[in-house]
């Protein structure tokens, strides 16, 4: 098989779903103008798209090898093609919901089965790593993308407008081409699942995985990872209109600065872990998140509506906050990585349901916690307490390592985390 095709077709099938699963926090915004409905009951979008990602992952995850990772990502690639062509057609808040709601179920076929299938193409661990920061990359530049593609479509003027909606013309478009892409894309998938086991019996030893402690502890690691970025990410362009007074098109963009940063950390983070040891590295990251927060909100206080806004005279907390996704950004491919190239071929399936279960979980926690504090309190006091889950990520990270090195890993967890080339 042509590893690069294949490798292409994934990367174009993680940049697309990238830009459908972190619209949520601009779709959040924009619901609320548009269809007059209170922030608590926005934030349960974050819930449709999670929730659903965490159950079929659970339930479908131990089966994908059986049913195949290209059937499963082309089925996902269909359902949110026409989910997308019908948000301009019925046009209404239940259409978001259905919308994340598919993007949700689809994003659980997919995201098992890329990384299931990046095991099919890996060599050894480095490369597995260099393949998972590069996916995470791009993920992260269709995440960034996607935030000025919505941006162009946005009316500040008239933030009532269903204009925006006509961005998912384009996004059906996107969709459709990376599935012909897939569809003419031939894999091989052998020695994906042991034969001769039940479906029964797959689906029990993924659940047997979690008895692990290095896995238990790496699945809180996650959630709490996901928790912190969600938190943010989805709430960021609100705070950016609420609380830093800037227009509704302009809060959007200035969120690209958090995507931006999550795409260069990323990309970029192979060549520092290639030199170092991933887990110092991922302290460093997680005391400069928190600097940054102690930062930045201070200069988010007692900042007053400018008619006259624009990008250089923005308050500089509009800069300043979302450069913790260049520090958050080496944190979830490194952890990824070392625990799946720890495992046999046939378990990478059942481990990354695993991952994708507590990640919604975290997703859909960590936005429900801020919105719900956001409007209790405000937005400075909601992204003040991201500072006690990054704390204790630092506590995970330290008996992660512990139970590496006790499996005998620690040479190869070292390498795992940097790329190979």
């Amino acid at each position: 098989m042509n590893n690069q095709r294949i490798l292409f077709s994934l990367f174009a099938i993680y940049l697309v779903f990238a830009i459908l699963l972190n619209s949520v926090g601009t779709v959040i915004l924009q619901v609320i103008n548009t269809y007059q409905v209170s922030k608590s009951a926005a934030s349960v979008l974050e819930g449709f798209k999670d929730i659903p990602i965490g159950l079929v992952s659970f339930l479908v995850a131990s089966q994908l090898p059986r049913y195949g990772f290209r059937n499963a990502m082309l089925t996902g690639l269909g359902i949110v093609t026409a989910a997308c062509l019908c948000m301009p057609l019925l046009p209404g808040f239940w259409t978001t919901k259905l919308l994340f709601l598919a993007v949700g179920i689809s994003f659980a076929l997919v995201k098992v089965s890329v990384y299931s299938s990046i095991g099919l193409l890996a060599r050894d661990g480095k490369e597995h790593a260099g393949m998972v920061n590069t996916l995470e990359g791009v993920f992260m530049v269709g995440v960034l993308g996607g935030y000025w593609l919505f941006g162009a479509f946005i009316d500040s003027s008239d933030p009532a407008s269903t204009g925006w909606l006509k961005v998912y013309w384009a996004l059906a478009g996107i969709c459709a081409l990376a599935f012909l892409l897939l569809w003419t894309t031939r894999m091989d998938e052998s020695g994906t699942r042991v034969e001769g086991e039940s479906p029964a019996r797959e689906f029990f030893d993924m659940l047997r995985l979690v008895a692990r402690p290095l896995v238990c502890i790496y699945i809180v690691s996650a959630f709490l990872y996901v928790l912190v970025e969600q938190g943010i990410g989805t709430w960021l362009p609100t705070f950016n209109n609420e609380i830093l007074k800037l227009p509704a098109a302009m809060s959007v963009q200035a969120t690209s600065i958090f995507a931006a940063g999550l795409a260069a950390g990323r990309l970029g983070a192979g060549a520092v872990m290639r030199r170092w040891h991933w887990y110092p590295v991922l302290n460093g990251c997680l005391l400069a998140m928190a600097a940054l927060v102690l930062v930045a909100l201070p200069l988010a206080e007692g900042v007053r509506a400018n008619p006259d806004i624009n990008w250089f005279n923005a308050p500089a907390a509009a800069f300043i906050l979302p450069l913790i996704g260049l520090f958050m950004a080496p944190i979830y491919p490194a952890i990824n990585s070392v625990m799946l190239s720890s495992l046999p071929r046939h378990q990478h399936s059942a481990m990354t349901g695993l991952l994708v279960i507590f990640s919604a979980l975290g997703g859909t926690t960590g936005s429900l916690i801020t919105g719900s504090v956001f409007e209790a309190f405000d937005g400075r006091f909601a992204f003040y307490l991201s500072l006690v889950p990054i704390g204790v990520i630092l506590c995970t990270l330290f008996f992660f390592r512990r139970a590496v090195e006790r499996d005998g890993r620690t040479d190869f967890a070292g390498a795992a985390a940097s790329p190979g080339h």
